[in-house]
């Protein structure tokens, strides 16, 4: 009792004050810092989500128990470039997809409703080109919408889409640095978790708030980003809108603009 206890105080301190739901100026200053380190234009933040092992909750049958054959829940989290946690969505099954997290979540919701206070679209930096839509960054396991990119599926592509490929592997490291961050910092992530599951998902979200409030404040070392024991969730297959196709498409042509393109980027795909 006092450990949940203790991981909800410091969940309904610090997280308005360190995971604040961001406005408009925050989403810009957020796009704005991203472009400068991962040079992903219109990139509001990186989606991924991990298992976290439990011991199996009473009573739940098959629910958590997930593809890498293994009891958890999925935290699913929405990160800047700077490795703090905008969003977090913790306990859902560990047998559901990233895709199907996403969408019964309340950030999902927003996103899909429009109602995150998203900027309204921009024109890529250096052209004239019509507005594009600010966007998230995720891998395969999300489908592809109009704020939301996803790499191209790894068959016969050319050369363009392997550049896409790799400009948007680039920004989306940034969650999978910011959980190696996360479970380097808070040990007890490393092992299963031998807490009642409200309990346990009360200590991964004060993790995530304690996270962000050390990251703001000490920085953090490097190396410790670089590997983390989570897994991935399990990856689904799914489509995306004509609509959103065409923005992954226009974001594909200006990685290979003279505005867009990065001198390495040929080599390293």
């Amino acid at each position: 009792m006092v450990v949940r206890e203790t991981c909800a105080d410091i969940w309904n301190v610090l997280h308005p004050i360190v995971m604040a739901k961001p406005q408009e100026e925050d989403w810009l200053e957020i796009a704005e810092h991203f472009y400068k380190s991962c040079n992903f234009p219109n990139c509001l933040g990186a989606i991924d989500g991990k298992h976290i092992r439990i011991k199996k909750p009473a009573g739940s049958g098959s629910q958590f128990f997930n593809y890498k054959k293994y009891f958890s829940f999925v935290l699913l989290a929405v990160c800047d470039s700077n490795y703090r946690f905008r969003y977090i969505d913790v306990g859902s099954y560990g047998s559901s997809s990233d895709s199907a997290v996403l969408g019964h979540s309340a950030f999902g919701r927003m996103l899909l409703n429009n109602e995150l206070d998203l900027p309204p679209p921009q024109t890529l930096p250096g052209t004239t080109s019509p507005p594009m839509p600010f966007v998230f960054v995720g891998d395969e396991a999300f489908a592809l919408m109009e704020h939301l990119m996803r790499p191209y599926s790894s068959r016969g592509l050319s050369i363009a889409r392997r550049v896409f490929n790799y400009r948007l592997t680039r920004a989306r490291q940034v969650v999978e640095c910011s959980f190696g961050i996360l479970v380097n910092k808070w040990r007890f992530l490393h092992t299963p978790i031998h807490l009642q599951l409200d309990t346990a998902i009360a200590a991964v979200k004060a993790a995530c708030v304690l996270h962000n409030f050390v990251r703001e404040r000490d920085g953090f070392n490097f190396e410790d980003s670089l590997s983390h024991c989570l897994e991935s969730t399990h990856p689904c297959g799914v489509r995306g809108s004509t609509h959103s196709a065409a923005v992954r498409e226009h974001l594909t042509a200006f990685f290979m603009s003279p505005h867009g393109e990065l001198p390495w980027q040929l080599e390293a795909i």
